[in-house]
């Protein structure tokens, strides 16, 4: 963590669920604390900071993780540092209302970023600090335009940190052209999985997988994650669990950001045993409680281990 409070460029390579984003979380909050107590910051100004994710479920958790710093430290009697969470689905009318007011962090999709940004309501000349979290997948869903939009806004001397669990050319080539020498920290291998992680392959014939995963789930404690790859195999096996009296949830992108939140919380508190979902919320979104994930669809890319 202490690279990334050095001030420069850096690049963290780690598996998801390895613990990266309090690496950024940490020197983000301190940075703010110490330009807050330099320059109290005054409405319309700000952020020090901001944050790009590829989903609105993460940038949420980013945000509620920043705020928990946030009230440790306002207990102890430093100044109000204010975050703000801007993504899409929500009424941007709102999130205009809060920046105004003066944020020292702003966590946010790409879309809803550049959206402010096109509409001159997120100022970034105060900013020092960039980070993208879940690189890949920023990239992996075409967000690059967005990205190098909101890039293109600094006017300071900035210090951008770049996270990413996979290192394909394209994250290669982007930070070739956006990172000035950056110190390049790799946790294992790159694009690597958990080693903790035991995985099982199940041949099983396409009418015959719905069975297969209600077989699975009464061998298998909650809560449980099933993932696929579209969003009527999403709604399909949601169904057919609903039939069988399973307690479930599902999420995926046609759903608004009510019932996103929603099954998000209802899986986290215990209330819904199995959540089935896209991978909307396969990249850095944190169940610590689960242990068991199952795969509606083979990967389209398998590596081997030599």
């Amino acid at each position: 963590m202490y690279k990334s409070l050095s001030g420069r460029d850096m690049i963290g390579i780690a598996f998801t669920g390895s613990g990266k984003s309090l690496v950024f979380i940490l020197p983000v909050v301190l940075l703010s604390l110490s330009e807050e107590k330099k320059i109290r910051l005054e409405s319309g100004e700000g952020p020090f900071a901001i944050v790009i994710v590829p989903s609105r479920e993460l940038a949420v958790q980013i945000h509620e993780n920043i705020n928990y710093f946030v009230k440790y430290l306002l207990r102890n009697g430093e100044p109000e540092i204010r975050s703000v969470l801007c993504i899409g689905g929500v009424d941007i009318k709102y999130q205009i209302e809060e920046i105004q007011k003066g944020s020292h962090i702003v966590i946010g999709t790409p879309g809803r970023l550049s959206d402010l940004l096109d509409k001159s309501k997120l100022n970034s000349s105060m900013c020092k600090l960039l980070v993208l979290d879940e690189a890949d997948r920023l990239l992996d869903m075409g967000f690059d335009e967005e990205v190098r939009k909101v890039m293109e806004k600094f006017r300071y001397p900035k210090q951008l940190l770049l996270f990413s669990s996979t290192m394909p050319k394209k994250i290669q080539d982007f930070a070739k052209q956006s990172l000035f020498k950056p110190i390049v920290i790799n946790i294992g291998r790159a694009g690597s999985v958990n080693l903790n992680v035991i995985q099982d392959i199940e041949f099983v014939k396409d009418e015959s997988k719905l069975i297969q995963i209600l077989d699975t789930l009464q061998k298998t404690a909650p809560p449980v994650l099933i993932f696929c790859e579209n969003k009527n195999d999403v709604d399909e096996i949601h169904e057919y669990l609903v039939l069988k009296g399973i307690d479930v949830c599902s999420m995926h992108g046609d759903r608004d950001q009510e019932e996103r939140h929603q099954a998000i919380r209802e899986f986290r508190e215990g209330l819904k045993d199995v959540l089935v979902a896209t991978d909307i919320v396969s990249k850095g979104l944190d169940f610590p409680e689960v242990e068991h994930v199952i795969n509606y669809d083979m990967p389209k890319e398998v590596k081997f281990k030599k």
